[in-house]
C-alpha cells in the first residue's frame, strides 16, 4: 500500500483556476499562489454576501486514540461522495501547525484516498498564514517590552504582563524562560515563555474575525497585562493595532485548494481544539455556503473538546447553524476506549467494544442536546468482522442516531456513497440547533453547563488562582463571553487516562484567562500546556528531500 505523501504525489490535479470556476470563482477573485493554491479576494464577499447560505454538515469525532479515527479524512471523502452525487460542494478545513506534523500527530490533509492537496505544501508552510500569525503575535511581545525598557508610560508592571510569545513548533524548553538578561541594553528582565502558534489569541481573532475591519477592532482589544494600580492594558494603548493588522492583509483571505478528487476546499486557519477553539475560520466557512449547496467542515478532536465550541462560540458568533452532524470512529479506536492495548486490538473482542461504545454514545447523546441530527461514521479497517460492525450500527440506532460505513481512505468519495445519503438526509430534517449554556450566565455556570452536560462530570472545582481570576474578571465585565475549555483531547474527563465514559469525576480548573479580542474566556483545566512538547522519536526523524524536491517520510 502506498503511503498518503505517495499517493497525493500521484494525484492529477487541475489548475487551481479550474477548480475554482467549480464555485463560480473568476480568476479576478483569484490570488494565485503557484499553480494549484490560491487565495480568495475579500472583493468576491461582497458580491456574494446577500446569497443564501447552503446546507453545513460538521464532522467531529469520539475522543481520540493512538488507533485513530480518521475524522479528517472523513471530512474531505464526504465531500468527495456527496459531489459524486451530483451536489454542488465546498469542504472547509483548517490549517495543519508545525509543531504536530514534525512531532507525534502528524500532517492533517486526510488520509489514504481521501486527502486534500498538494498535500506537502499544506502541511508545511502553505501560504504563510501561521508565519502571518507568528509575527504578528511575537511583534505585539517586542513591543511591549520595548515600552517598558523605554520608560513605560502606561505603568505596565511586568510581573502581571500576560501577554506571552509563541513558535509554530513544539518546543518545550520555551515553556517559561526568562528574558531581558545581559544588562540594561537589553531590556526589563522578566518570566516569560512560549506557547504554540496555534494557541495565539492571533490565530483565534484570523478565525472568528467577519473582515478586516473586525480584525482591527479584535487586535485592538487585546489585553496584554496589568498597570501597578491594577488596570487593564490592551495592544490599542501600545499604538501598534494597525501595524498588527496589516500583517494579515493577505493571511485573512480564504485558502483555495482541491482535494484528490478536484472537490474544491478551503483551507484556512487552525487554532487547536484542546487549547483554543479547534474550527477552520468563520470567513472559510462562510464563504463555503454562499459559493456552493453543501459545506462539509469539520472541528478539531472530539466532540467534547471541537464541536462544543464550535456549536457554542463560532457559530454563535458567525450567526450560522449546521444541519447535521457526523460523528466519526472505528472499531479499533472504540475497543481501546473498552480497555485494549493498541498492539492486542487484532481479533474480536466484543466485550471491549461494547465497553468503549459508551465514548460514542456519549458523544451522540451531546450532538442531540445540542439539537442536531447525528450520523455515526464508521471508519472501516480490514480487520473489523462483520459482528463487530453490526453490533456498533444496532447500538447507535437505538439511540436514534443513522449509521454508514465509510471506506473512504481506500475506495475515496466512492466509498463514502453510503454516509453521503445518510448526511443529506439528516440535512433534510427540520434544525432544532440550540447552545448549551447562555453567554449571559456567571462564569462559574457556563463551564458547569459544559462539564456536566457535555463530559459527564458531577460537578466542577477551581482553584484558588481561578476563582480570583473569575471575580476579576467578573468584576471587569468579561463574564458575559463564550468559555473556551481547555482539556485533555483523550478523556471526557480532565484526566487523559479515563478512557471511554468515565463517571463519578469532577473537573478541576486551575486558570481562568481571558482573551478579550477572540471574545471568549479560556478555563484551564487538569494538566493542559499551551506549549506541546516532542515525543521521543519526533516524525521529524522519517522525513527526508531528495535533489530533485521529492519529499518522503511526511507521514
Amino acid at each position: 500500500m502506498k503511503s498518503d505523501v505517495e499517493i497525493a504525489q500521484g494525484a492529477i490535479m487541475k489548475h487551481i483556476h479550474q477548480v475554482a470556476e467549480e464555485l463560480e470563482i473568476t480568476q479576478d477573485d483569484l490570488e494565485l499562489y503557484g499553480k494549484y493554491k490560491g487565495k480568495l479576494s475579500l472583493e468576491k464577499w461582497e458580491s456574494i454576501k446577500g446569497r443564501p447560505d447552503g446546507k453545513l454538515v460538521l464532522v467531529t469525532a469520539i475522543n481520540p486514540t493512538p488507533a485513530g479515527e480518521g475524522k479528517t479524512t472523513t471530512t474531505v471523502g464526504l465531500g468527495d461522495a456527496l459531489r459524486k452525487l451530483g451536489n454542488k460542494v465546498a469542504i472547509a478545513l483548517r490549517e495543519p501547525s508545525l509543531g504536530p506534523c514534525f512531532g507525534l500527530k502528524g500532517g492533517a490533509a486526510g488520509g489514504g484516498y481521501a486527502q486534500v492537496v498538494p498535500m506537502e505544501d499544506i502541511n508545511l508552510h502553505f501560504t504563510g498564514d501561521f508565519h502571518a500569525i507568528t509575527t504578528a503575535h511575537n511583534l505585539l511581545a517586542a513591543v511591549l517590552d520595548n515600552h517598558i525598557h523605554q520608560g513605560n508610560e502606561l505603568g505596565i508592571d511586568p510581573r502581571r504582563i500576560t501577554w506571552r510569545r509563541v513558535v509554530d513548533l513544539n518546543d518545550r524548553a520555551l515553556r517559561s524562560i526568562i528574558g531581558g538578561l545581559g544588562g540594561k541594553i537589553n531590556g526589563v528582565p522578566r518570566e516569560s515563555g512560549f506557547d504554540i502558534t496555534v494557541a495565539s489569541e492571533m490565530m483565534a481573532i484570523l478565525c472568528l474575525a467577519r473582515d478586516l475591519d473586525d480584525m482591527k477592532a479584535r487586535i485592538g482589544r487585546i489585553i496584554i497585562g496589568y498597570t501597578y494600580d491594577n488596570k487593564i492594558v490592551t495592544a490599542d494603548q501600545l499604538k501598534v493595532t494597525g501595524a498588527l493588522t496589516l500583517l494579515f492583509k493577505d493571511a485573512i483571505k480564504p485558502n483555495l485548494v482541491q482535494t484528490l478528487e478536484n472537490t474544491p476546499a478551503l483551507v484556512h486557519g487552525g487554532p487547536f481544539a484542546n487549547i483554543a477553539h479547534g474550527c477552520n475560520s468563520v470567513m472559510a466557512t462562510k464563504f463555503a455556503l454562499k459559493l456552493a449547496d453543501i459545506c462539509v467542515t469539520e472541528a478539531g478532536f472530539g466532540a467534547d473538546l471541537g464541536a462544543e465550541k464550535f456549536l457554542d462560540i463560532k457559530c454563535r458568533f458567525a450567526g450560522i447553524k449546521p444541519d447535521a452532524v457526523v460523528i466519526v470512529a472505528t472499531v479499533r479506536a472504540l475497543k481501546m476506549h473498552g480497555g485494549v492495548p493498541k498492539a492486542e486490538l487484532i481479533g474480536e473482542n466484543m466485550a471491549a467494544l461494547e465497553r468503549g461504545l459508551a465514548n460514542l454514545t456519549k458523544h451522540i447523546e451531546n450532538m442531540q442536546k445540542f439539537g442536531l441530527p447525528a450520523v455515526v461514521a464508521i471508519n472501516a479497517f480490514p480487520m473489523d468482522t462483520a459482528k463487530e460492525l453490526e453490533f456498533v450500527r444496532e447500538k447507535c440506532m437505538e439511540l436514534g442516531a443513522e449509521v454508514a460505513l465509510s471506506e473512504v481512505w481506500a475506495k475515496g468519495g466512492q466509498g463514502g456513497i453510503e454516509l453521503a445519503e445518510k448526511v443529506l438526509a439528516a440535512c433534510a430534517q427540520p434544525s432544532k440547533f440550540t447552545y448549551i449554556y447562555d453567554e449571559k450566565q456567571s462564569i462559574k455556570d457556563k463551564i458547569l453547563a459544559i462539564a456536566t452536560d457535555i463530559y459527564g462530570a458531577e460537578g466542577v472545582n477551581y482553584t484558588s488562582q481561578a476563582e480570583k481570576a473569575i471575580a476579576e474578571l467578573t468584576a471587569q465585565g468579561f463574564d458575559k463571553t463564550p468559555i473556551c475549555m481547555a482539556k485533555t483531547q483523550y478523556s471526557l474527563s480532565d484526566d487523559m487516562t479515563k478512557l471511554g465514559r468515565p463517571t463519578g469525576f469532577t473537573i478541576t480548573v486551575r486558570e481562568v484567562r481571558v482573551a478579550a479580542g477572540a471574545g471568549f474566556l479560556v478555563a484551564l483545566t487538569g494538566d493542559i500546556m499551551t506549549m506541546p512538547g516532542l515525543p521521543k522519536r519526533p516524525a521529524a526523524e522519517q522525513m527526508d528531500i531528495d535533489n530533485t524536491g521529492k519529499i518522503s517520510g511526511l507521514f
